[in-house]
């Protein structure tokens, strides 16, 4: 517990510690996205009632911090990787690799694969339909949730992948830092706090807007926006991070300061930057490495595939219409299915960035003469 609170490094001081390789965030990962099968299990068991009355409960504000830490939690890292990179296209290279191929498997297994084995349509039916073609806008962060015929008996019916709606707001993210990185905004910290300060304003007037200026109770699925916010927040901590110390007091009040925050109206948009420190702060831990951690992340691979399978074995009977039997089944499934993605698939693409970093001194070059010119 003494040394929960001592304070006596930045964050900045902490990431020098652990060689910047902090085995806290590789356990985040892998925990949050256990922790989102296991929220989505209430829904492909029971329908949207259960999860839509634990959101208008006081436990909201447990759920409501899963997905904020996780995009905060990509903030700070990717952050990292745009100090790395010596133009915006590897760095977004990087964002390709690491996203599209996994997901465009995913996209094919499931329109492929697990649709043509559930659908109550002919498989003429099935491959000629509208819906299954429109299905394939996946791949580019455009999402559909439904192929034709498939889980249409469900207790959630006719959603393949619930799980990909927030796949647009992490490529907004990426868009977005890329941006404001071109304006230099990265570099000047204070300036990245005003963008950052008045993207939170337009997403309050936005929210106000699209509710017709009501301000309701706080319940519900976070806003996509706050996502995006949480994600930048990610990156001003780690801009900040010489300044900020890694105290495990500020750690436990950002804790009880973000619960209270998702407890209140509008607290959700006012929560990215607690959630980010303390996301940040547990992240920076560095416990030793379990057998599943070592040379492999997971997470995405979980992430991807779980809500299918979840659909898939709901599919099978009402005996599989129970949360817990829900998550044991397919927690150990979506692992081996993440397994094979990370060995086979997700590790060989980020083998491509020999071929990005090749690629850097000529678009240096470029950009140098378009400079010049």
């Amino acid at each position: 517990m003494a040394n929960f609170f001592a304070v006596n490094r930045t964050i900045s001081e902490r990431v020098q510690e652990t060689g910047g390789r902090a085995t806290g965030f590789d356990y985040m990962r892998l925990i949050l996205a256990v922790l989102i099968i296991v929220w989505h299990s209430l829904a492909t068991a029971y329908g949207t009632s259960v999860p839509k009355g634990i959101m208008e409960s006081p436990v909201r504000a447990f759920i409501a911090l899963i997905l904020p830490m996780f995009f905060a939690l990509s903030g700070f890292l990717v952050a990292g990787s745009l100090e790395r990179s010596k133009t915006l296209f590897v760095f977004l290279g990087l964002r390709v690799i690491r996203i599209f191929p996994a997901l465009s498997v995913e996209v094919l297994i499931s329109a492929f694969i697990i649709g043509p084995f559930f659908t109550t349509y002919s498989l003429g039916e099935y491959f000629s339909s509208e819906i299954f073609l429109k299905y394939f806008f996946n791949i580019v962060g455009h999402i559909q949730y439904a192929l034709p015929g498939v889980f249409e008996s469900n207790p959630l019916p006719n959603i393949v992948n619930g799980q990909l709606w927030t796949v647009p707001y992490e490529l907004q993210c990426y868009v977005a830092l890329a941006l404001i990185a071109g304006v230099g905004a990265v570099k000047r910290h204070y300036a990245f706090l005003c963008i950052l300060l008045l993207l939170t304003v337009l997403a309050i007037v936005k929210y106000l807007l699209a509710n017709t200026g009501e301000i309701s109770v706080a319940n519900g699925a976070v806003p996509g926006t706050v996502l995006v916010l949480s994600f930048l927040a990610g990156v001003a901590i780690y801009i900040f991070k010489e300044s900020i110390p890694w105290d495990g007091r500020l750690a436990f009040a950002s804790a009880i300061v973000s619960l209270v925050l998702l407890s209140v109206p509008l607290g959700d948009f006012f929560s990215p930057l607690i959630i980010g420190y303390l996301t940040v702060y547990l992240g920076l831990m560095n416990p030793a490495k379990f057998f599943l951690l070592r040379g492999a992340d997971y997470s995405y691979g979980i992430f991807l595939y779980g809500f299918a399978i979840q659909q898939a074995v709901s599919a099978i009977g009402a005996w599989t219409h129970h949360w817990w039997v829900n998550v044991a089944i397919v927690l150990p499934c979506s692992l081996l299915i993440a397994a094979l993605s990370w060995h086979f698939i997700e590790k060989p693409a980020l083998g491509w960035r020999k071929y990005l970093y090749a690629a850097e001194p000529t678009w240096l070059r470029v950009f140098s003469r378009a400079k010049n010119a």
